[in-house]
């Protein structure tokens, strides 16, 4: 994969990469291509490879964060738990909501059965999650969303697409009606430093939202 065309932020403690859809942050069971095995493509002259600071779900696209040394990994993760890394993602869901914007309030707890697997559901005993919300534009009986959590909760735009807003992102398997890919992506991303410009990447919408006709 050309990684140096999917670069979107760059200096000496940090990298922003256009994570393509269908790739995972971390191998697993089912995943036995991930990022990681991708990493050292992206040293870019240093020694070291870079490691993610958070994650995106596999099948969601756009920006994800890489630390380039251990000391710049520890910070950028203190900054996602203290909620001070802004995230804005787009989304294609299977219908147009009644309102305009809104926000979405609802806890949320992982959940496992030998049936149907893991999944998160809204549940008073889970932890709080919080997300906003504004249509962008309408096509064909769906709509383009821009989602704004304010947590970072597992599959917390997923699940308050589908039960917050009644309108599941379209493709999604777990949460929605399937059928295609998970038209999730995470378009922005800011995250302030002390003493230095932000971190501050934009990653254009992928070729799936636009064959669906949907552009900015």
């Amino acid at each position: 994969m050309e990684w140096l065309s999917r670069l979107l932020f760059e200096d000496a403690e940090a990298l922003v990469i256009d994570k393509p859809a269908g790739l995972a942050v971390h191998p697993g069971p089912a995943t036995r291509d991930s990022l990681e095995r991708h990493l050292p493509a992206l040293r870019l002259g240093f020694q070291r490879s870079p490691a993610p600071a958070h994650r995106l779900d596999r099948d969601t696209s756009g920006c994800l964060l890489l630390a380039r040394n251990p000391k710049a990994l520890k910070r950028f993760a203190m900054a996602f738990e203290q909620g001070l890394v802004e995230k804005t993602y787009l989304a294609i869901l299977d219908g147009v909501p009644d309102e305009e914007a809104g926000a979405v309030d609802l806890p949320l707890l992982k959940r496992s059965t030998r049936e149907e697997g893991w999944r998160m559901v809204v549940d008073a005993a889970g932890k709080p999650s919080a997300t906003d919300w504004q249509v962008v534009a309408r096509v064909d009986g769906r709509s383009l969303v821009e989602f704004r959590p304010r947590t970072g909760r597992t599959h917390q735009i997923r699940v308050h697409a589908a039960s917050g807003i009644g309108i599941p992102i379209a493709g999604d398997p777990v949460y929605g009606r399937g059928g295609g890919a998970t038209l999730l992506h995470a378009w922005k991303l800011e995250m302030p430093r002390a003493g230095k410009n932000p971190v501050s990447a934009v990653a254009p919408l992928p070729d799936s939202f636009t064959r669906a006709g949907f552009a900015l």
